[in-house]
């Protein structure tokens, strides 16, 4: 143990399901990140799936999906053999880790219906673009809904069971999906760049 205030441990880093859960978090956006550009340059997926690009992405998202679930079951697994603190367990943070939950899930959920299943999960790297950019909700509150989300449900999650080694996970959380980003949003807009010259050139031909 070794964070303390006073002579009580905020957070016990000896259960090794603390750390089981921290390389989970940060293995799922590695993951998807590097199979969707390997991909991209060399369409293994499409090629294991007979060609078709469409069953790739769904057997991709599959994955993911999957790999998700099985992430969050490891992250309240290690919660539950973590100390908890008095401050964390009022009903006014109650409230706020149901508002957080609540708010996260409407953000995540409804940017998986503005998108779709290809959308979602990374549809765009198989050569399956979107004809439009989705600027509606929840992308009208911010760019990344299923990341923000996402954290929010993290965060919620901890407050609701008072662990302050959910906090830091969930800090844990934000930081790989805002490295996430850095990578993914100038990739995706360098493939949507790539159609529109594309798709330009096929019109001056056409004249």
């Amino acid at each position: 143990m070794t964070s303390f205030v006073g002579s009580k441990s905020l957070i016990d880093f000896d259960q090794k399901s603390l750390a089981v859960a921290a390389a989970s978090i940060a293995f799922n956006p590695i993951f998807w990140n590097v199979v969707a550009r390997q991909e991209y340059h060399n369409k293994i997926l499409t090629k294991l799936a007979g060609g078709n690009s469409r069953l790739a992405c769904y057997g991709l998202a599959v994955a993911i999906f999957s790999l998700g679930i099985f992430r969050d079951f490891l992250y309240e697994q290690a919660l539950r053999t973590q100390p908890s603190h008095p401050l964390l367990e009022t009903g006014l943070t109650k409230v706020i880790a149901g508002g957080l939950f609540a708010c996260g899930n409407v953000l995540v959920l409804s940017s998986m219906w503005a998108l779709g299943v290809t959308g979602t999960y990374l549809g765009d790297y198989f050569g399956i673009l979107m004809d439009s950019m989705v600027t509606g909700f929840p992308f009208n509150v911010t760019s990344a809904p299923m990341y923000y989300g996402s954290t929010m449900s993290f965060l919620g999650t901890a407050l609701w069971f008072g662990k302050p080694a959910g906090i830091l996970l969930t800090a844990e959380v934000l930081a790989v999906y805002l490295i996430a980003l850095r990578f993914e949003d100038p990739f995706t807009a360098s493939i949507y760049a790539k159609r529109e010259k594309e798709q330009k050139k096929g019109e001056k031909k056409a004249l």
